[in-house]
């Protein structure tokens, strides 16, 4: 293996083609998002099972969004240089304070929209995953999802699981730096393929027995625990970050491997959605992030990126761009994605092309703003959109 030489942009020393995968990451999320509104029609259509369909199709084909975005994490931050104080300071105050200001505005916003005089359905062009209990328009509801803030998100601010889990990776990164720092080659493709093994669990433990290797009633950590999770992306995208593939292998093995994760993510799901009645788990379990197959559609993508040559100016400055933006779009995209798709059907876009024409729109309203936001308030900004 050759060490993967990277090209720096500015002074702040960006990667150009982890700039990349930051962009694929971004689009894919946001596109991801796009597809609720499919998966999770918010009524009837003479065409649902056509509408359902196309969900599934892209649905399953962005499952390497968030994964990327670990990766990035791991191949940036690993191995953490410096006091553990000081990258605390550094990296969650930053995640913590739009954060909590934009759950805020989500958890707020129906309450919002009844000040207004807006009909509660439109609620549902919003957030598919919202209920009755939200299409009430009660400040006393908002205030209730709010106060739950600490513990969890809510129905309308779904995307900010991931927020919960950033946090706690920046909590674990220093910790799991130290032997990341001291390990072998050979010891972390032990770990990682430890981690491999896990992503199997969700598939035994739902069409084989609910225990495995020393779980139980009393117990949820077996034997392999310590290994499971978005630690195992944040290892994978340290280590191939230094591990170089020629383009022809590069296309030789990711296109199978994609190709395999992606037909069993697709048929999983319709499996799943095509039963008389399906638990939430249930419905998740081929779309998890954590799955052998969401792994195998993964690391194709990532390195496909890294022989992304980049030699427009403008469009380094744009991904640069992107790398300050980006958290900031994440927080405010979830605004626009429901609306974009509502738009698509309103133009009759053909079905097949409304979720990646969506996405566009949701992608680009979300990084105007935001840009306009770090225009208007310069470094203050960061409390805002990170």
């Amino acid at each position: 293996m050759k060490p993967q030489q990277t090209t720096t942009l500015t002074k702040q020393q960006h990667i150009v083609w982890l700039d990349v995968v930051r962009l694929i990451a971004m689009f894919t999320v946001v596109c991801c998002h796009c597809t609720d509104p499919f998966n999770f029609y918010p009524g009837t259509a003479s065409n649902i099972e056509e509408i359902k369909l196309w969900g599934a199709i892209y649905g399953a084909a962005l499952r390497p969004c968030v994964p990327l975005f670990v990766m990035i994490t791991g191949a940036l931050l690993l191995p953490v240089h410096g006091e553990t104080s000081v990258f605390y300071k550094k990296r969650i105050p930053r995640v913590f304070w739009p954060f909590l200001i934009w759950s805020v505005i989500y958890n707020l916003f129906p309450w919002l929209t009844g000040v207004l005089g807006i009909k509660p359905e439109v609620i549902l062009d919003f957030f598919p995953y919202a209920g009755e209990e939200v299409m009430r328009q009660s400040l006393s509801v908002s205030l209730g999802y709010i106060a739950q803030i600490p513990f969890n998100f809510s129905i309308v601010d779904v995307h900010m699981w991931y927020i919960y889990l950033l946090i706690g990776l920046y909590l674990y990164l220093p910790i799991f730096s130290a032997w990341v720092e001291k390990a072998s080659e050979k010891a972390k493709l032990w770990c990682l393929l430890a981690f491999a093994v896990t992503t199997l669990i969700p598939y035994y433990t739902q069409f084989v027995a609910p225990y495995l290797w020393g779980t139980c009633s009393w117990n949820a950590f077996g034997m392999l625990y310590y290994f499971a999770g978005f630690n195992g992306y944040l290892l994978l995208g340290h280590y191939l970050r230094n591990v170089d593939w020629s383009m022809k292998k590069t296309f030789a093995v990711g296109i199978p491997m994609f190709a395999i994760g992606y037909v069993i993510t697709f048929l999983g799901f319709r499996y799943i959605t095509a039963l008389p009645e399906f638990t939430d788990e249930m419905l998740e379990l081929f779309f998890t992030y954590c799955s052998l197959n969401v792994v195998m559609m993964t690391i194709p993508v990532f390195m496909l990126a890294k022989k992304v040559n980049i030699q427009s100016v403008s469009l380094r400055k744009a991904l640069a761009n992107l790398t300050i933006c980006g958290f900031g779009i994440y927080m405010v995209h979830y605004f626009f994605t429901g609306p974009s798709v509502v738009l698509m059907r309103a133009i009759h876009v053909p079905l097949g092309l409304q979720i990646p024409l969506a996405a566009v729109v949701a992608f680009g309203v979300s990084w105007l703003l935001v840009w306009l936001v770090y225009r208007c308030m310069g470094k203050k900004a960061k409390y805002v959109v990170g």
